[in-house]
């Protein structure tokens, strides 16, 4: 689920968009279950996916960028200036 690299990390992520509310809920199929209040529509899913992430991981907005899945549930995201065990403590 989340994969260490020399910049950062990369976790697979499963998001479920027009939720009641945004954060994460679990794991899924061995990736991390989002849910976003945005439709995925004109990319503000992702967006919002970008911004939970960066305030969870306490990174900025630009060190979130999603590597595949753009336009699918199934998504790998890559994370800048945190290490795997400290993603682990504190998406849960």
């Amino acid at each position: 689920m989340i994969e260490s690299t020399p910049d950062g990390i990369v976790i697979a992520i499963r998001v479920i968009p027009r939720a009641g509310r945004s954060g994460v809920g679990g794991t899924r199929d061995g990736a991390l279950l989002v849910r976003l209040n945005a439709p995925p529509v004109d990319g503000a899913a992702n967006e919002e996916l970008i911004q939970v992430l960066a305030d969870m991981l306490d990174v900025p907005k630009r060190a979130v960028t999603i590597v595949s899945g753009e336009r699918g549930r199934n998504k790998r995201v890559r994370v800048t200036g945190v290490s795997a065990d400290d993603a682990r403590n504190r998406l849960g």
